[in-house]
């Protein structure tokens, strides 16, 4: 039989030592999953994403769609090139040999009247990449700036600026310099631009009767090619060209 002492011991043996039913209490707490975050929270960071995005585009760097072959082999259609609009914000202007992105809007193309709305939204959605350029932006090579005389073509059917032939590699295979013979000065302040693919490209050449003479305000141009973008297998800078060197002071052919 058992005695109370003996009672008393297995109690105290069969219970938890002293505040370890409290503490275990006091300091578990359930894991919880992590609040999601709201549909408003959502929307707002997408917005500001999205003007982030706009403003560098807008001021910094812009996605452009290439939308033609008019300068193949060096830019394809459905490229995505990167147009530096800070190139030429600081005193610079646009050199021969570039390849710039400019707003053809008086030159290369009359005044339009546009839906406003749907100008915005197509503006936007270029802007980032997503859409053609609008009707008014052109991506073309500068061969003659302002004061060059240019001249197509010399007897070995070469351009010339400022009476120095120039070999031009980026042409697209099979293409001459021009098909159009023409003997211009360059007005300053402007630029003669023209396409790599010369027989496919509609440029500076197709405005010579026309009011400016096929002449783009550099006030007009947008920014310089300075990378692709996309498709992935060509990403990197845009290779330059040394085909201009060595060309003359502008004004000593013709001064």
């Amino acid at each position: 039989m058992d005695t109370e002492a003996q009672h008393m011991e297995r109690d105290r043996s069969s219970c938890p030592p002293d505040g370890a039913e409290e503490g275990s209490r006091s300091t578990h707490v359930p894991d919880r999953p992590a609040a999601p975050m709201s549909w408003g929270r959502t929307v707002f960071w997408g917005m500001l994403c999205t003007v982030a995005l706009l403003l560098f585009s807008t001021f910094v760097l812009q996605p452009f769609l290439i939308p033609s072959g008019s300068m193949q082999p060096t830019l394809r259609v459905g490229d995505r090139v990167l147009v530096n609009k800070l190139a030429y914000r600081f005193g610079s202007e646009p050199g021969r040999g570039d390849v710039v992105v400019f707003d053809g809007t008086g030159s290369f193309i009359q005044e339009t009247d546009e839906d406003a709305i749907g100008a915005l939204l197509r503006g936007a959605a270029a802007s980032l990449g997503l859409a053609e350029p609008a009707g008014s932006d052109f991506v073309k090579r500068v061969v003659g700036v302002g004061g060059d005389r240019v001249v197509c073509c010399d007897k070995r059917g070469r351009l010339e600026v400022n009476g120095t032939p120039v070999d031009e590699p980026y042409l697209h295979p099979g293409d001459r310099p021009s098909d159009v013979a023409f003997d211009i000065v360059v007005p300053d302040g402007t630029l003669w631009v023209m396409g790599d693919h010369r027989s496919n490209s509609r440029d500076s050449r197709d405005h010579l009767g026309q009011p400016g003479g096929g002449m783009v305000p550099v006030e007009r141009v947008i920014g310089r090619v300075d990378w692709l973008g996309w498709p992935l297998g060509r990403l990197g800078s845009l290779e330059g060209t040394d085909a201009f060197t060595g060309i003359r002071p502008s004004g000593a052919d013709h001064g």
